[in-house]
C-alpha cells in the first residue's frame, strides 16, 4: 500500500475468542482495525475489556448474513477509515445434530452464517481491492471442513465450501496484487472449548498428536502473516492449524 497510508483491516466475528486475538495482533502490527459484530450488548462489554487491555478498535455493527447490511457497514468503514485492505471473515456459528433430525432452519442458519457471509463480505470489499491493486482476504475455516465430524453435515458442508470459494477467488484476482486464503483451525482453546466439561475437553486432547488445544494468539499470528504485504506470493492456500489432529 502507500507510505502514507495504514493498512484497514476488517474483522468479522471481532467480539469471540479467536476475533479478539486477531484485532489484538493486528492492531500490534500497525494495521487500523474495523471490528464487526451482531449484538450490541456484547460489543459493549468487549469494547471496555479492550479498552482496559489497551486496545481501542473501531467498532462496526452488521448481520453478515445479510447483503445489504455489509454493504451499509463497509460503506461507512470506507467513510470513516478508508478503503478495506485486509478482510478477515472470521464470523461463523454451530447448529449441531444428526443430519436424521437437522431442520431446514439449522442447515439455513449454518449456511448462512458461514457461508453466505463470506460472500458478503468479498463481494463488497473486492472492487475497491481491485482498483487500488492490493488486498488480503483471509476466511477461517476449521479441521471439520477437511475430515468427518458427526453431528455436523451443515458445518463441515459449510466450511469445506469456504475453502472452495477460497481457491476459485484467488486466482480470479491473482494478478491483481489481491491473495485469498483459508485457515482451518482445530480445537483451540476459546471460553466456548474452555466451558466443556473436563472430561470431554481430556477426550478432544487425546486426539491432538501435539496433547493440548490450540491457543487463540497462534491463529492470530497466523493471520497477521497472511494480513502482511510479505505474504504476496501465497494465495489459494489452505493452513492447516490443529496440532496434528487432521495432516493430508
Amino acid at each position: 500500500m502507500t507510505e502514507d497510508k495504514k493498512n484497514v483491516a476488517l474483522v468479522t466475528g471481532a467480539t469471540g475468542g479467536l476475533g479478539t486475538d486477531m484485532v489484538k495482533k493486528l492492531m500490534d502490527d500497525g494495521f487500523v482495525v474495523a471490528a464487526n459484530y451482531r449484538s450490541p450488548n456484547k460489543a459493549e462489554a468487549w469494547a471496555e475489556k479492550m479498552k482496559a487491555d489497551g486496545y481501542e478498535p473501531n467498532l462496526f455493527q452488521a448481520d453478515v448474513s445479510d447483503y445489504a447490511q455489509v454493504g451499509n457497514m463497509v460503506e461507512s468503514i470506507e467513510e470513516q477509515l478508508g478503503t478495506v485492505d485486509v478482510l478477515v471473515n472470521n464470523a461463523g456459528i454451530t447448529r449441531d445434530g444428526s443430519f436424521k433430525k437437522m431442520s431446514p432452519e439449522n442447515w439455513d442458519a449454518v449456511m448462512k452464517a458461514n457461508v453466505y457471509s463470506v460472500f458478503n463480505c468479498c463481494r463488497h470489499v473486492i472492487n475497491p481491492m481491485i482498483d487500488q491493486s492490493y488486498g488480503r482476504i483471509i476466511n477461517i475455516s476449521s479441521v471439520n471442513g477437511q475430515r468427518a465430524q458427526y453431528g455436523q453435515c451443515n458445518y463441515a458442508a459449510a466450511k469445506a465450501g469456504m475453502h472452495g470459494f477460497t481457491k476459485t477467488l484467488a486466482i480470479e484476482v491473482a494478478r491483481k496484487g489481491i491473495t485469498v486464503n483459508t485457515i482451518s483451525p482445530g480445537y483451540i482453546a476459546t471460553d466456548m472449548v474452555m466451558a466443556v466439561d473436563e472430561s470431554v475437553r481430556e477426550k478432544i486432547i487425546k486426539g491432538i498428536p501435539i496433547g493440548r488445544l490450540g491457543g487463540t494468539y497462534e491463529i492470530a499470528h497466523l493471520v497477521s502473516f497472511l494480513a502482511s504485504e510479505d505474504a504476496a506470493f501465497i494465495t489459494g492456500a489452505n493452513y492447516a492449524i490443529n496440532g496434528g489432529q487432521h495432516v493430508y
